[in-house]
């Protein structure tokens, strides 16, 4: 069994720029840059087969690549039951398709829908019995977070690993979409 997720990586300046959003909440495990990115779905747990057929489906996927932005940041979870903090990310349909196209892939490969709605976001920390008041206060004094604009050419197949420190991630694959197009003269 291998657990996968495709996602977007995140350009190093945006991933960056979030670092320094990484401070001030007490024992969050804050991600490392080398983790931060937008999920598109969420495979789970699933066979080696069928692994490689949903590879396959997620190959085949058409589409062009779009501008993504960074926008709010919020927490999943309420008072002492906070989870995890977030960056959002800006409506934008390119975005949305893609994460379609992608969960139509896996019923394609074999696996059942997945019934949550979309909410695009990069965690940012992940929080056990976080003090409300003070995750409250780290939205705040974030929640005006405008990233620039950064252009999407691919979509990635990660793997996830738990280890002692949490999750590690490792790129499978990656599938290429339309380039940017070059200004006509």
């Amino acid at each position: 069994m291998i657990r996968l997720f495709a996602a977007l990586s995140l350009p190093p300046e945006i991933g960056l720029a979030l670092g320094e959003r990484q401070t001030g909440l007490k024992d969050a495990r804050w991600r490392p840059l080398d983790s931060l990115h937008v999920t598109l779905r969420f495979f789970g747990d699933i066979s080696e087969p069928l692994a490689a057929d949903l590879d396959l489906e997620l190959a085949g996927l058409a589409g062009s690549g779009f501008e993504l932005a960074l926008e709010g940041v919020g927490c999943f979870g309420e008072g002492a039951r906070i989870e995890a903090v977030w960056a959002g990310v800006a409506g934008n349909p390119g975005l949305g398709r893609l994460a379609r196209a992608c969960e139509m892939a896996a019923r394609r490969a074999g696996l059942g829908p997945d019934t949550r709605r979309y909410r695009p976001h990069v965690t940012l920390a992940y929080l056990r019995r976080p003090d409300p008041v003070a995750v409250a206060g780290w939205i705040q004094s974030n929640n005006l977070l405008r990233s620039p604009h950064f252009w999407v050419d691919d979509f990635r197949l990660y793997s996830s690993w738990q280890g002692r420190d949490g999750s590690h991630y490792r790129l499978e694959r990656t599938y290429s979409l339309g380039r940017r197009k070059s200004p006509s003269l």
